[in-house]
């Protein structure tokens, strides 16, 4: 067995954190995030609360875990009362933002007295790859604001993707702030040069965007409450995920995110293997302790779980349950 032992369990976090609203996972792509999402969803879910499983990764897996559509609307999980599950279909946010655009560039347009089609200016803003990601974030904070759930527990995209979705709240803030000083200063510039002394009555960009801060800072105070939100990382026992780790945890701390801790995946068991297995296997089993080595070093006190390998994939509701039950052990 590895000597590695949580000193602080996930089932002992949780329970020190009774206000625990928004919990998220991520980690370097393939290291079972969304396994431990819905795991983690299905445990809470288990203790009677109201559970939204929510997929903020482009690349959903959640309805293949689960066996079950649940792409595009919050649908009740066969087989554990009180979870709902949801893969997020961005093309409607997408859509409208598209149309939210628009009619802000039409309207500088015309205040700005500038020839042009507010189509190509849309065009050119929402080729961004950024953009998807942009309504993904609209589309998660949406669902928070909704407050329709206890427990919001996020299978997040791989984690250079996750920080830039988490860390939209404080980027957009500075963004619309400096639009706002712009703004200002512009307006004022116009005024002294206009005929007339009397103020423009309305400015409708200048009122989305103090509608659009105010919404970015309420999402940034519920990201960075150490009391309701937590984010889990989920790595192997190899060196890729552990870099990541490593490179993007403080990051997270920079940002006011709280980190829950780590999640350790797929350990193979070397008291349940032969010293006359194969030579692949017991190659594994060594090198997988060298880097449970390097975990304990790195973050010793933040594991909160170590999960086997398990003999088959982990899909369907009975084998969510057998992985709660580890995960919450």
């Amino acid at each position: 067995m590895n000597a590695l032992q949580p000193s602080i369990t996930m089932k002992q976090f949780v329970e020190s954190k009774p206000g625990l609203k928004y919990v998220f996972f991520g980690g370097k792509g393939g290291v079972g995030k969304t396994v431990m999402a819905g795991a983690a969803a299905v445990a809470l879910a288990q203790q009677g609360k109201r559970v939204l499983l929510a997929s903020t990764n482009p690349v959903h897996s959640l309805s293949g875990m689960l066996n079950q559509d649940v792409f595009g609307k919050e649908t009740p999980v066969e087989g554990v009362p009180n979870l709902w599950a949801y893969e997020i279909d961005t093309r409607d946010t997408i859509e409208r933002s598209k149309q939210e655009i628009k009619e802000k560039i039409e309207w500088f347009l015309k205040y700005a007295e500038i020839k042009g089609r507010a189509d190509e200016f849309v065009e050119s803003a929402t080729m961004n790859p950024a953009f998807e990601e942009s309504a993904m974030f609209e589309n998660m904070i949406d669902l928070m604001f909704a407050d329709e759930y206890e427990v919001y527990v996020f299978d997040t995209a791989p984690t250079a993707n996750a920080r830039r979705l988490l860390g939209m709240s404080s980027v957009y803030s500075l963004w619309v702030n400096k639009m706002l000083q712009s703004r200002k200063e512009a307006q004022e510039m116009k005024l002294r040069l206009s005929f007339s002394k009397k103020k423009e009555e309305e400015d409708p960009l200048m009122d989305y965007l103090l509608k659009f801060r105010d919404r970015m800072e309420r999402a940034k105070v519920l990201l960075t409450d150490p009391e309701k939100t937590a984010f889990f990382f989920v790595t192997l026992p190899e060196a890729l995920p552990i870099a990541v780790i490593k490179r993007f945890i403080n990051w997270f701390h920079e940002f006011g995110i709280p980190v829950g801790g780590v999640i350790v995946n797929m350990l193979i068991d070397a008291s349940e293997v032969s010293d006359q297995a194969d030579e692949f296997i017991l190659n594994r089993i060594k090198m997988q302790a060298e880097y449970m080595k390097e975990i304990e070093e790195e973050f010793g006190d933040m594991v909160r779980a170590i999960i086997p390998l398990f003999e088959t994939e982990v899909r369907g509701i009975e084998m969510l349950k057998r992985m709660a039950g580890l995960l919450f052990a």
